[in-house]
Formats: C-alpha cells, structure tokens, sequence
C-alpha cells in the first residue's frame, strides 16, 4: 500500500515538471510580455495587421475569381462536350471543343454542313456561351 501511494506521488511530480516545462514556466529562460511594452506596440501592431489583413484580403478575392472563372470555362467545355456526344447527329470524337471567358472554339472533322450547324448550335444553346467560333472543316468523302 505505502509502495503504491509513494508510486503515485513520484508519478504526478515528474507529469507537474514535465507540464511546466512544456507550458515555459521555467527551464527556458523566458518570461512573460511586460504588459506597458503590448500596450505601447498595441496601436501601431494592429494597423499593420489591418493592411496585411485587407492585402491578403484582396489576393485571395482576385484568386478565387480567377479559379472560379477557370472552373465556369471547364464546366462549360464538358457541357457542350456531353451535348455533342449525346446527340446522334454530330459524330463527337472528330471535334474539339476549347472554352475561355465564354467564349467556345469548336475545332475538328465534320462529314456534312447539317452536321457543323448541329454541333455549333449545341455550343450556342449552352447557357454561358459568349460567342461560338467555328473552326471545322469538312471532311471529303472517301
């Protein structure tokens, strides 16, 4: 019993110095801010870190616009990529189909005009779509 009890004291003085060493209370050499240094930096700290804060601020607007604006462009390729695969009229895997700021360029093989117009109103109808330009050739008969 007394071996048990005197276990359990050395046990919680080793966890109370390994604690306080861990927290800086002692063995750093290190002390707490003085107060009257905090309240003098205070004004002049915090508007630094307001104009670090509103340039962060702004960097991350202008980044998340451009992924959004890259994401909008992508999301518009696989659209009209899905329309043309879906539609049997248009024979999607001679077409190419490319997206920046709204506007699609539709390149590739077509076997007709019906075709061509097929696929570039598909691209047109697709919500999003600035401009459609056509780039397709058609493909001469074998």
């Amino acid at each position: 019993m007394f071996r048990a009890l005197f276990r359990l004291v050395i046990l919680l003085i080793v966890l109370a110095a390994v604690g306080g060493y861990a927290l800086g209370w002692w063995g750093t050499g290190a002390s707490l801010p003085d107060r009257d240094a905090v309240a003098t930096a205070g004004r002049a700290g915090a508007e630094v870190a307001k104009r670090a804060g509103e340039q962060i601020s702004q960097k991350t607007a202008e980044a998340a616009k451009t992924a959004q604006e890259a994401l909008g462009d992508g999301a518009l390729t696989a659209k009209i990529k899905a329309k043309i695969a879906l539609d049997d009229r248009v024979k999607a895997l001679d077409l190419n189909i490319d997206t920046s700021d709204g506007v699609v360029t539709v390149t590739g093989k077509v076997r007709t005009s019906a075709e061509r117009e097929r696929a570039l109103s598909l691209a047109r109808e697709t919500n999003g779509v600035r401009q459609v330009i056509d780039r397709t050739t058609l493909d001469a008969p074998r």
